[in-house]
């Protein structure tokens, strides 16, 4: 009985410890998208139903701007699975320690990831903690809360017609600088993580406002992988000779 508690202690503090930075961030966040929502035009419950059904932090905040503005439904549909595209090569790299999971609870995984719980299980499964139930499970707690400041601001929306006084703005780059500290074990990943900034800041300087993170992060990818494949090559030669 007293192992049976401790277990399930274990549990809860498994799935909850990484998913609190993402929650954090996600119901203020959410809640700025439930009232910009609805201040858009969009229905209290369509506004919802987004979240349930979409759960796309970025691509909702784009579609809401674009419903505003009077776009054709196929232009912001278009548009969002454009945006998303990158969920794809998110997927696809954490599927190799997802081999023994089951195709319904693959299906369950991918559907709620995002770029913040990508993340969390990058950093989860590089340590070991591959298992299907905890990961799902802070998928799960993860998009509640995007539902829950999603409702808050959609009931708020008609009291609320603009959320910039309320710095919300700043929830989600602090989330993602959480998020980047508990990543970071060497100094080449300082390295990277400031190259990244540093290409992000330029490339917008030069009037790249749309694709200045997106550009930033292949390139210091890039830079990381270079480094990481420099580093392994390195320690191959130094085994090599030691052997000799």
């Amino acid at each position: 009985m007293i192992n049976t508690k401790f277990q399930s202690i274990s549990f809860v503090k498994r799935i909850f410890s990484p998913a609190l930075p993402v929650v954090m961030g996600y119901i203020p966040v959410g809640f700025a998208y439930g009232v910009l929502g609805v201040n858009a035009g969009i229905s209290t419950l369509n506004t919802i139903l987004m979240s349930l059904i979409v759960f796309a932090g970025s691509a909702q905040l784009m579609a809401t701007g674009f419903f505003s503005q009077g776009l054709n439904p196929f232009s912001i549909i278009i548009t969002t699975f454009i945006v998303n595209l990158r969920h794809m090569l998110m997927s696809a790299s954490l599927s190799s320690h997802m081999k023994e999971w089951k195709k319904i609870e693959v299906a369950g995984f991918c559907y709620e990831l995002t770029d913040e719980t990508f993340a969390v299980h990058s950093l989860r499964f590089n340590e070991g903690d591959t298992a299907a139930l905890p990961a799902m499970s802070i998928n799960l707690i993860c998009q509640l809360s995007w539902v829950v400041g999603t409702i808050l601001g959609a009931l708020a929306g008609n009291l609320i017609s603009d959320v910039k006084p309320f710095a919300l703005d700043y929830a989600l780059p602090a989330m993602f600088i959480a998020l980047l500290i508990l990543q970071v074990h060497n100094r080449k990943h300082v390295i990277v993580a400031i190259f990244g900034a540093v290409v992000s800041i330029v490339l917008w300087k030069f009037g790249i406002t749309q694709w200045n993170v997106i550009l930033a992060t292949v390139i210091g990818a890039t830079l990381g992988a270079v480094l990481e494949t420099s580093n392994q090559k390195d320690k191959a030669h130094i085994a090599e000779v030691n052997h000799d």
